[in-house]
Parts: C-alpha cells; sequence; structure tokens
C-alpha cells in the first residue's frame, strides 16, 4: 500500500494537484492540515482517490479536529498538524503520544521542514511543505506499507 502525505498547501492547489497526479498508485493520501479546503478542492478532480484531513493552526472555523489515527495494513499511523504539540520547538512530545497510542507511524506537519527518522518502533515523518517550504523546494511525503516492511521517503514536487 502506498499512501502520500501532504502538508501545508496554504493554497498552493496547483503544487497539489501535482502532487497527486505524480503518484497515480497511491491508495491514500494524507493531508495534514493548513488550508484543508484544498481537500475539498482536490477531491473533485480525483473522485477515485481516498484522502483525510486533519486541520492545522491556519485553518480558521474548521470543524475538523487537529489529529486522527486510522490502521492500514494493521499499522497504526497517528496523524495531526503538530502545532498542538509544539512540533516547532521539539517533535517529542508527538512522538510521546504516538507511542502512548501504540503507533507505528507518527506523521506531523506544521514546520514547513521534510524529515523522515525510524527510532524505537515508531517511524516518524513530516513531509514538509506544498505551499511554503521553510528552505528548498516544495516537498510530500511517501509511504509504502509491504509484507517486507515500511519505507519513508520525502519527494521534491
Amino acid at each position: 500500500m502506498r499512501i502520500v502525505v501532504i502538508s501545508d498547501t496554504h493554497g498552493d492547489f496547483s503544487g497539489f494537484e501535482l502532487a497527486v497526479s505524480q503518484q497515480p498508485k497511491a491508495d491514500l493520501f494524507i493531508h495534514l492540515g493548513d488550508c484543508e479546503r484544498d481537500v475539498d478542492d482536490i477531491k473533485s478532480l480525483f473522485p477515485d482517490k481516498q484522502f483525510l484531513t486533519v486541520s492545522g493552526n491556519c485553518d480558521f472555523g474548521s470543524i475538523t479536529p487537529p489529529e486522527d489515527e486510522i490502521i492500514v495494513c494493521d499499522k497504526r499511523i497517528f496523524f495531526t498538524h503538530g502545532h498542538t504539540y509544539r512540533v516547532k520547538y521539539s517533535p517529542y512530545q508527538a512522538i510521546d503520544e504516538a507511542k502512548r497510542r501504540k503507533s507505528d507511524i507518527l506523521l506531523f506537519g506544521h514546520t514547513h521542514l521534510p524529515f523522515t527518522s525510524y527510532e524505537d518502533g515508531l517511524y516518524v515523518m513530516n513531509p514538509g511543505s506544498i505551499g511554503h517550504p521553510a528552505e528548498g523546494k516544495p516537498t510530500y511525503g511517501v509511504i509504502d506499507i509491504t509484507k517486507a516492511g515500511i519505507v519513508t521517503n520525502i519527494v521534491e514536487v
């Protein structure tokens, strides 16, 4: 199973559309907030794709929660925008919450900096930002879950 992780589009719909187009075999797309309305727009162009989203600190008035979790291929994925866990200062509050939930994968955005790691049985990914990268080019994340294991990658748009 392939999961594409996108965050912080901030209205850059063309970058979001390009990322989805670059991954035609992806089974699931997870948007980590900051312009969650972009997800509603992208669904109309890709009605056969599955999209999940959480709200970010710039999604004013949203009724979507800032975090969620899903089980995919027997792997628990905890995903959040990250602002409620102060990830701009350190990812460890979010990591602690993911471990408390017995997650296999933690996804968060908010910092606009791409990051992926594996520590103590937990895969951690921040896909960076499609709309306003803090450094370099716009990025998104790809997670492949197979019988052999989990692989995480950061991809430039």
